[in-house]
């Protein structure tokens, strides 16, 4: 398949193939989308919350009273949870919130997610992305005669020093190097923006796929029917 690619000016820059096998799917499988952005949230989480429990209190651990006699509970702590001022029973502790995920899994639920964006036509091309000043102003005003407004942009091995300079302070915008591409955050940008630097490495990493059945049935099914012999006479 073929995009065609423009200059940050908006002026048209040619075409670049694209491979089917990374952002040609037209069957995008919700559930891959969904399991890859469950674990990339869950990952992140620092997982520092930690409460008192009793052993950490520093309440006296004294018994409050005797044990018969008083008409009332028996206890033996003012540690004890039921207490104002105690520690409490059975909560969060200092834990590791991730878990594990197929590392093909998650290159599919790439591939899935790119090619969302070339279906829904939000996948946009761009020659290459590099400025002479660091100026906030004449970037967000470009950016805006293109209708970039929340957008991931993927800038290539390594961001332009003065256009990562200039678009850090313009909000939803967020630029990064191909290292950082995410499903997060190609799915919560409504553009997607990649350079041709980009594509390329992309398609180096992501383009030795070999579909599953159902993806194969999906591509046969949006090819259009041969004709018969006696249909084309």
């Amino acid at each position: 398949m073929k995009l065609p690619v423009i200059k940050l000016d908006g002026k048209a820059a040619g075409d670049v193939d694209m491979s089917d096998a990374v952002f040609g799917i037209t069957d995008i499988r919700g559930d891959i989308l969904a399991r890859y952005v469950n674990w990339q949230l869950a990952k992140r989480r620092a997982g520092t919350h930690k409460v008192q429990t009793r052993n950490e209190n520093s309440r006296t651990g004294k018994k409050m009273y005797k044990q018969k006699g008083t008409g009332g509970a028996r206890h033996g702590s003012r540690r004890a949870p039921q207490f104002v001022g105690g520690s409490r029973a059975f909560g969060p502790v200092v834990r590791d919130h991730g878990f594990s995920l197929p590392k093909k899994v998650r290159a599919l639920a790439l591939r899935h997610a790119l090619s969302a964006k070339v279906v829904a036509g939000d996948l946009v091309v761009v020659d290459s992305l590099s400025l002479k000043d660091a100026k906030t102003a004449g970037l967000r005003e470009t950016l805006g005669k293109l209708g970039w407004t929340r957008t991931l942009i993927i800038a290539g091995p390594e961001v332009d020093t003065n256009f990562g300079l200039a678009a850090r302070n313009i909000p939803m915008v967020n630029v990064l190097p191909n290292a950082g591409l995410n499903v997060y955050d190609i799915l919560r940008a409504d553009k997607l923006v990649l350079t041709k630097a980009a594509v390329e490495a992309i398609e180096a990493t992501y383009k030795d796929y070999t579909p599953s059945r159902r993806e194969a049935e999906a591509a046969q099914a949006a090819k259009p029917a041969a004709k018969t012999k006696k249909e084309a006479a």
